[in-house]
């Protein structure tokens, strides 16, 4: 909020939880959104722990000025199951990054990662539409940008994650709606990909390996990455020395900006 609107009783709560917190730029980006459009309220992170996102997610549902939670990295999938209702983006995808109080006192979800993400990658020049496109990670946030890139077209799709029953479960939900046109595996499948993204918590901290190796990718291919802090992660530090096209992760997020607006009847 600005020094003209402050924070008071009748400020309206959002909340953005996840583990770690640190780097979430939600609330740099909505906080000066709503005091442009005049709303009184504000978006604050919350630090939840897996083991206690239920008890956290349950006490905000309950606060009666909490009109929205927003969610990343590790909850999605989890977020989506403690919802009421779920969109149809969210039963396919199997996660949430967005619930919202409804009038009834119910709360919905709804995943705008996938929309974020492709129309960021398009609005940077990149359209999935026609394309290869290897993806690391079977997550929260890589189930809805592997439904979102299969429904803006892209050719083929092939999906790395080390966990099985992830991977396999997340193909089949994508099969019954784009039948055929998802490859799973344990390691990443980069030959002839035209687009390669990650989608994995890998590259929030220094010492994290690569999520995948840019040098097996065909000259000129994009590297998309995800995470929004930091924003030149390792990976795409490499991939742009090795002359590959890099897309950073904070067109995701400003790609969902119209979406969240409608969603919670910003204005």
């Amino acid at each position: 909020m600005t020094a003209n609107h402050p924070i008071s009783g009748t400020t309206r709560l959002y909340a953005v939880v996840g583990d770690p917190v640190a780097q979430v730029r939600s609330p740099a980006l909505l906080n000066p959104l709503f005091a442009r459009l005049g709303v009184d309220a504000v978006l604050v992170p919350v630090h939840a722990r897996p083991e206690h996102l239920g008890e956290v997610v349950g006490g905000l549902r309950r606060a009666g000025n909490v009109d929205g939670i927003f969610v990343t990295v590790p909850h999605k999938a989890a977020a989506a199951a403690l919802a009421d209702r779920r969109s149809r983006t969210v039963e396919i995808t199997g996660s949430a990054n967005a619930l919202r109080r409804e009038p009834d006192g119910a709360w919905y979800a709804e995943n705008f990662d996938g929309l974020g993400f492709v129309a960021g990658l398009t609005g940077a020049g990149h359209d999935p539409a026609g394309a290869r496109v290897a993806l690391a990670g079977a997550g929260g946030a890589g189930s809805a940008i592997a439904a979102a890139l299969l429904a803006a077209g892209a050719k083929r799709l092939s999906v790395c994650d080390p966990d099985a029953a992830k991977r396999d479960a997340l193909r089949a939900r994508l099969d019954a709606h784009w039948p055929g046109r998802t490859a799973v595996s344990a390691e990443p499948l980069l030959d002839g990909a035209d687009i390669a993204v990650n989608a994995t918590p890998l590259g929030l901290r220094a010492g994290d390996p690569l999520p995948f190796r840019p040098d097996r990718l065909p000259p000129g291919a994009v590297v998309a990455d995800i995470i929004m802090e930091p924003r030149e992660t390792r990976l795409l530090r490499t991939a742009a020395a090795l002359g590959h096209r890099v897309h950073y992760g904070i067109h995701m997020l400003e790609g969902q900006v119209g979406s969240y607006r409608a969603f919670y009847g910003l204005g």
